[in-house]
């Protein structure tokens, strides 16, 4: 493994999720819900900056490697995965909606290790819908971690709710877009 920066903040956002998982588990002679809620949130959103920082030094500096492009994708679904397990746990995302999220996530990756060993690699690049279901999953996430009100006004359960639906039918289209772009599935004409 080339030890550059990129790298390094990769390895730092698989060093969250336990973070992220395990701060649910503090007595709550520790911590209170709230701030449970708020640390884990916190340190997602910093899971989630390092997932742009570490891309955009990587092209910035001319780190890219091949190790950082196979770590960083499998960061990104574990955090993700990680985070949909505790809120699964704490009832705030439907049990449908995960498995959702969380097949497709497997499903596209073995599909991507598949068209890779047939040299196809290309065919399933990311997307631009791809890339819209991540941003959706990572700001829904937070609000669900977070699940009180912001500022008094933004009800943060309820908003990340409607974006974590909209992030699973994203989910869904995406895992046909990636298929038919496999050719798993046949053109719809």
């Amino acid at each position: 493994m080339p030890i550059n920066v990129p790298n390094l903040l990769t390895l730092l956002r698989i060093l969250l999720i336990p973070l992220i998982v395990g701060v649910f588990y503090v007595p709550d002679a520790w911590l209170s819900d709230q701030a449970k809620n708020n640390l884990a949130t916190g340190v997602f959103i910093v899971a989630a900056i390092t997932d742009w920082l570490d891309g955009y030094l990587a092209r910035k500096l001319n780190q890219m490697s091949a190790f950082g492009a196979f770590l960083d994708p499998v960061a990104d679904k574990l955090v993700v995965v990680g985070a949909l397990i505790v809120l699964l746990k704490l009832g705030r995302v439907d049990m449908v909606v995960g498995l959702i999220i969380i097949g497709r996530e497997i499903a596209i990756s073995a599909l991507r290790e598949w068209m890779a060993t047939v040299g196809r690699a290309k065919s399933v690049a990311v997307a631009f819908i791809g890339k819209l279901k991540t941003v959706l999953q990572m700001l829904a996430i937070p609000l669900l971690l977070f699940e009180d009100l912001l500022f008094g006004v933004i009800d943060c359960y309820a908003l990340g709710t409607v974006l974590i639906h909209l992030a699973a039918l994203l989910t869904v289209v995406s895992m046909l877009y990636y298929l038919r772009r496999a050719q798993y599935f046949p053109k719809v004409k």
